[in-house]
This record gives structure tokens, C-alpha cells and sequence, in this order.
């Protein structure tokens, strides 16, 4: 969210500024625009400038609605919110997490520009506030303290973006680079502990170089479902 209080939040100002000609375009609309090129080309390809043309309007006409491209940048972040399909809770509180993790990271991947933004500058806006609330429903009867329940939420967020910049970030042709390196490094014996380790290695871990150097995105549920597990167990007793 951007600094400086909640005055300086775009969702707690007007939708456009009172004075200046009719109203053009709703946020809704400049948003989608944003969005759309952001898409298309990459977030680099968005400015006001470029969002207004789009319009087919002049950029100091979106000043009406926007104080700065960190602005538009909240407004983007929070209109991909409204892609989830949120349903009643079943009652299984992990499995119901797993499932919102799934959507963030389809959502996630078709908006490759999302991940590093929920990283840098997480934004906490009108559809976020939907997604919490419906996170901390599903967490209702869970006997964690509420802080650990919001703290499950950031890192569900968290964690899906980096697992998707993992995934978008060079594929199977990456993986097979890194395995490549790691059979060479473990030939020539300076790792023993590694070499250790991948030559007998627990049930759940990888059993082969290539499979350590690949990454975890296959393994997105049972990664995070340990993340969340781990942040809601109950605390330990001194």
C-alpha cells in the first residue's frame, strides 16, 4: 500500500476530482486499460500517457482521477482480486486455503506482471478485503491466534508469487541447467554433505540431482500446505 496514511490510499479519495470537465472514464475503466497493457506488453509499457491514449483521451485528463502511476499501480494490483471465485467454506480449512492458493496462481500466471508487485508493494484494497475476509471465514473455528491467521494469509500470497516467478522465470530449459551443474558439482566430491543427502534421501525429498534442481513448482500444494500448517500449529509449550 502506498506510504504516507490513509489519506494518501486512492480508495479513501473521491473517484475524481470535483473540480475539471464531466467525467470521462471511471477508475474501473482507466484501470482495465492499465491492466490490459500490462498484459499485452509488460508493466513497463504502462504510463499515464500510454493508459490515456489507449482511452483515447490526454494524460493530465487522468489527474481528474489519479494522483500517480503508483496509483494506477495499487488499482491494477487490486482488480485482479476480482478474478477469484470465492465459495462457502467445506469445513476443511486447509484443503479450502489450497484451493484459493490454486486461483491466485492462475491468476498470477495469466497477469505475469502481478508476482513481483505483490512482493514489492503489497496492496490491501477493496477486492483484497473480500479475499481476507473470506480467508479468515475459512479459518472461523481454527483455534490460531488472529495474528497467525493474517500471517497465513500474506504468506499464502507471498509464497504463490514466488513460486509463479519460479515458474515463469525460464521453464524446464532453466531446470535442466541447473541439473546439469549439479551432477558436475557433485562429481567432483567438493559437496559431501550435499552428495549425502541426495544418495539417501527421505521419502518426500527429491531422489535425483535433476529433481533437486527443479523446481518447486510441481510441488506447489504440498509446499505451501506445510507453510500453512506450520504458521497455524498450535504454539509449543516451554
Amino acid at each position: 500500500m502506498a506510504a504516507g496514511g490513509g489519506g494518501n490510499v486512492i480508495w479513501v479519495r473521491p473517484e475524481r476530482a470535483a473540480a475539471g470537465r464531466p467525467a470521462g472514464h471511471s477508475r474501473d475503466e482507466i484501470t482495465a486499460a492499465a491492466v490490459a497493457i500490462a498484459d499485452r506488453e509488460g508493466l513497463d509499457a504502462v504510463s499515464m500517457r500510454r493508459v490515456a491514449a489507449d482511452l483515447g483521451t490526454g494524460a493530465a485528463s487522468l489527474y481528474r482521477y489519479l494522483h500517480t502511476r503508483e496509483d494506477l499501480l495499487d488499482l491494477m494490483i487490486d482488480a485482479t482480486g476480482a478474478e477469484y471465485a470465492l465459495t462457502a467454506p467445506t469445513g476443511d480449512w486447509l484443503a479450502d486455503l489450497l484451493d484459493i492458493g490454486e486461483q491466485a496462481r492462475a491468476i498470477m500466471r495469466h497477469h505475469p506482471w502481478l508476482p513481483p508487485l505483490l512482493i514489492t508493494r503489497p496492496v490491501l484494497g477493496p477486492n483484497g478485503l473480500v479475499l481476507l475476509e473470506h480467508v479468515l471465514e475459512t479459518l472461523a473455528s481454527h483455534p490460531a491466534s488472529t495474528a497467525a491467521k493474517l500471517e497465513a494469509f500474506a504468506l499464502l500470497t507471498a509464497a504463490t508469487a514466488l513460486f509463479v516467478q519460479n515458474e515463469l522465470a525460464g521453464g524446464p530449459a532453466r531446470q535442466q541447467r541447473n541439473a546439469a551443474y549439479l551432477r558436475h558439482a557433485l562429481a567432483a566430491g567438493d559437496h559431501p554433505r550435499l552428495a549425502e543427502l541426495l544418495a539417501t534421501p527421505p521419502s518426500s525429498a527429491p531422489t535425483s540431482p535433476r529433481q533437486a534442481a527443479t523446481g518447486p513448482a510441481g510441488r506447489y500444494r504440498d509446499i505451501l500446505a506445510r507453510i500453512l500448517i506450520g504458521l497455524l500449529a498450535p504454539p509449543r509449550q516451554p
